[in-house]
């Protein structure tokens, strides 16, 4: 019995498919097929994004074009990324102590970032910014038990510039995330439509307020965050970094030493004093094995609330993300291999234990 399977633009024009009319959406597959929510096989569950990267041949399949001054988009990322190594000091040292080995070249695997799902102030809020350059939505990620919803965003193609380091480098992935307001409690909600409402015209500019490390609505008092803590501590942390850089994620596969395997990072991090997130082990592994993350503790900084009571409040970290070569490809030479090999999207269960890394049981963990 033929199943059909729906494709992806990017994916119905590809070479690949030469019989593909360029309305066309769809293929049959006629062997025995499951497919569940994202998850499609011919046998085995695959990830929809592994067999989307596994139809990319040496030619690639271009996305999207970038749009745009590509040097106004990347001074954006960059006025971001100042903000949010001024921030927190463990992602500055850590990058610069790989900076040191890798020769001053590090290249960004995503960016993510957390917003409240209501008054407009969710993923789309900051997903217009990147998707009016370029970038393409890609799969939705739940995560039901902290009332989070995601979505990830890949880069656009036909970039002049890739060869720096950082956000000056290879244009990373984007990760957004938001907080499913309507399933808080009524004195959650309250507070937080309180705050996104007071945020008027802001909402419009969240890119901007990440560039700046501004709240678009007003300081909260220190009540109103304890509250937000005691339900949800990505309510909290949003509700006073706002569109702030939740973390950068270092791609561990493309450094050039001896560092590029996720195992001998994280050595390396731990070894040099700084804490990793131990959430569900240091090390967290997609089901197929082949998206391997960790990630720091969160730093904290003094925050001065509106009722003039200055507090501690967690900050942002830095991530590392190990991607494998899918399975067709383990035969290429390791000089051929490119992105487009490897392991792409992201894994609900590894996100949900980074999301951690900004918890009080992470701040507060003893290093043994």
């Amino acid at each position: 019995m033929a199943t059909m399977l729906k494709l992806p633009t990017s994916i119905k024009s590809s070479p690949l498919f030469p019989s593909l009319s360029s309305s066309s959406h769809s293929i049959f597959l006629c062997k025995p097929t499951r497919i569940t929510g994202n998850f499609i096989s011919f046998g085995r569950t695959l990830n929809f994004s592994t067999i989307v990267a596994s139809l990319k041949d040496h030619h690639g399949i271009q996305d999207s074009p970038f749009r745009g001054g590509e040097s106004f988009f990347r001074n954006v990322l960059g006025a971001m990324e100042t903000v949010y190594l001024n921030k927190n000091p463990t992602a500055r040292a850590i990058l610069e102590l790989v900076r040191s080995v890798e020769d001053d070249r590090i290249c960004y695997d995503h960016l993510a970032f957390r917003t409240f799902g209501v008054n407009n102030h969710g993923i789309d809020s900051m997903a217009k910014f990147f998707s009016e350059f370029g970038y393409v939505q890609r799969e939705e990620l739940r995560f039901p038990a902290k009332k989070l919803k995601a979505f990830w965003f890949s880069p656009p193609n036909n970039i002049h510039s890739s060869a720096g380091t950082g956000v000056y480098g290879p244009l990373p992935r984007i990760f957004i995330s938001e907080l499913l307001v309507d399933q808080m409690s009524p004195e959650t909600q309250k507070i937080i439509r309180k705050y996104t409402e007071s945020s008027g015209n802001g909402v419009s500019h969240a890119a901007l307020a990440s560039a700046l490390g501004s709240l678009t609505w007003n300081k909260p008092s220190y009540s109103e965050f304890q509250i937000l803590s005691r339900e949800s501590e990505y309510a909290a942390w949003t509700l006073v970094n706002g569109y702030t850089l939740n973390h950068v994620t270092i791609s561990t596969h493309r450094l050039k030493s001896h560092l590029r395997t996720i195992g001998s990072l994280n050595q390396f991090i731990e070894e040099n004093g700084f804490k990793l997130n131990s959430e569900g082990g240091v090390l967290k592994v997609s089901p197929d094995g082949l998206l391997l993350q960790s990630s720091t503790v969160a730093d904290s900084s003094p925050f001065q609330f509106s009722d003039g009571i200055m507090e501690s409040v967690p900050c942002s970290y830095i991530e590392f993300a190990e991607r494998l070569v899918l399975p067709q490809f383990k035969d290429l030479p390791e000089n051929k291999v490119e992105e487009f090999h490897r392991r792409d999207g992201f894994e609900v269960g590894n996100a949900d234990k980074i999301f951690e890394s900004t918890s009080k049981d992470q701040l507060t963990r003893k290093v043994a």
